[in-house]
């Protein structure tokens, strides 16, 4: 309900209804503690030089009964509704939530506010000197219904991933974190979670730590998750094989005064074992042969510096400088995801490339008639993608991306129970200034599940971890939990008989 003041002192014959605020002194006290107000902001808001003020919004049912018994002259109350998000924390993000006029303010409701909203109707009608209807005039307009929007997001996917997220940000007292969760064969996006987050119902004090959709609108510099891009454009340009030996000793490569390292001495690597043990330096080597003009090509191909197609307010481009300008140890660090920025949707559609086959494929985020009738979705037609790289480029990567949870790599905790999975760890700098920190990370993990069919890709980032700062050791565990629910909810069969033995001592990745 909504609690109003009329003043009719300007209507003939109606001075008498006027607040005696003498008189009522007790009663207007009594209504300012029902309202949660101060004696004085009351008497300011019924002071209002207006013929009519709001004295409050969105008050609850008992509330304006009680008020209405007081028989306050000139008090009255209406019917109004507010949006209730039943889903709370775990969505607030996407969906969003309207105003006291029910404008949608964030997420989906902002942008398909006018979609939501409908249209209202109208009638033209006489009132007699108290406001009562007394005739209609004119012919009246109906209104029109608002459109439902329904989302690709499965609740369940999207309660758990939020719940597993929450609980890594707190145990590793990190500043926050997101989840991203890509159904591979419809495109459809499944969940989006983040944390620190906000309940839509109870929207006191929030701050923009908490309404940010991370996952869709922050950047960073996605460090390692990169390389098994750098490797598929070697690979799909026959400068390298998966078998190609390396040599990445003694752990360091110095361009132009500048030195680039490993966190060990690998010595002699091949092509999948430099993604398997994630040598900055065994990529950096890769990437040389490689023109500059290709690698930017290849980034833009996969998405990087480019808005997705999916209709959220703020959603980010990313930052991928042009080709011209790059210098050669620019050249190097973007190899292995230093000097470009994007979000985590934008590094988790970018994997989706592996799962199908080389094909990137359109996303989604509204079902807008996709459904048959039994209510299913189907795989998204292939011809709609568009063809990054060779079926058996994608083969040779989604192997390595396997050896990387494999026994001797970096992400051995990505490892999940009855299915296989294979992805790749991100462990990057965080820059402070002109620099970057020694201390602030972001530890991140990307990943698919299963290997030979795969369904999902699911991105995850941890920003500031205080624990561990590895991407296989913060944030490989939540991939494994949410893929592990995730594969079960869409009825997927374990692809292995047996539970993986997780190594918990997993090799490090270079920095």
């Amino acid at each position: 309900y909504e609690i109003h003041w009329r003043d009719w002192s300007s209507d003939v014959c109606s001075s008498d209804l006027e607040i005696d605020r003498e008189g009522d002194a007790a009663k207007l006290h009594r209504m300012a503690q029902l309202l949660g107000m101060s004696d004085q902001e009351l008497g300011t808001r019924l002071g209002s030089a207006k013929n009519f003020v709001y004295v409050k919004r969105q008050v609850d049912e008992g509330v304006a009964e009680q008020i209405a018994a007081l028989g306050i002259k000139g008090i009255d109350h209406r019917k109004e509704y507010r949006r209730q998000y039943p889903e709370g924390e775990a969505v607030s993000h996407i969906v969003g939530f309207t105003d006291v006029e029910d404008k949608g303010q964030e997420g989906i409701e902002r942008t398909f506010d006018q979609q939501l909203a409908g249209k209202p109707g109208s009638r033209r009608v006489i009132r007699d000197r108290l406001g009562r209807v007394i005739e209609g005039v004119g012919e009246q307009v109906p209104p029109v219904d608002g459109r439902d929007i329904r989302l690709t997001i499965d609740s369940k996917i999207q309660y758990f991933a939020w719940q597993k997220l929450r609980s890594a940000v707190e145990a590793q007292r990190a500043k926050g974190g997101s989840v991203v969760v890509l159904d591979v064969q419809t495109g459809e996006v499944l969940a989006l979670a983040n944390y620190p987050s906000y309940d839509p119902n109870n929207r006191k004090n929030l701050t923009g730590e908490q309404l940010r959709n991370r996952a869709l609108t922050d950047i960073y510099e996605p460090g390692s998750t990169m390389k098994p891009v750098t490797v598929a454009l070697a690979l799909e340009q026959k400068k390298v094989t998966p078998q190609t030996v390396i040599a990445t000793d003694p752990g360091k490569l110095t361009i132009q005064g500048a030195t680039i390292g490993d966190v060990h001495n690998y010595g002699t690597l091949t092509v999948s074992g430099i993604i398997q043990k994630s040598s900055n330096v065994g990529v950096a080597k890769v990437a040389q042969r490689l023109s500059d003009q290709d690698m930017w090509e290849n980034f833009r191909h996969i998405g990087i510096g480019q808005k997705p197609d999916l209709p959220f307010p703020g959603i980010a481009s990313g930052r991928l400088r042009p080709w011209k300008s790059w210098r050669p140890i620019e050249h190097a660090t973007m190899s292995y995801g230093y000097g470009l920025s994007a979000s985590l949707f934008q590094i988790t559609r970018a994997y989706s490339v592996f799962a199908r086959d080389g094909m990137l494929m359109p996303v989604s985020l509204v079902r807008e008639g996709a459904a048959d009738t039994s209510g299913k979705f189907h795989p998204t037609d292939s011809s709609t993608g568009v063809r990054v790289y060779r079926p058996d480029v994608a083969k040779d990567v989604m192997h390595m991306l396997h050896l990387v949870t494999s026994p001797g790599g970096t992400a051995q905790q990505a490892q999940t129970s009855g299915y296989s999975v294979g992805g790749k760890t991100g462990t990057a700098r965080k820059q402070v200034g002109k620099n970057y920190s020694e201390n602030h990370y972001r530890a991140s993990f990307v990943g698919v599940a299963p290997i030979e069919t795969p369904r999902v890709v699911v991105g995850v980032m941890i920003d500031e971890p205080q624990g561990s700062i590895y991407g296989g050791a913060v944030a490989a565990p939540v991939f494994s939990e949410v893929v592990q629910q995730t594969l079960r909810l869409l009825g997927v069969a374990p692809d292995m008989s047996v539970q993986p033995g997780v190594v918990i001592d997993a090799a490090q990745e270079s920095l």
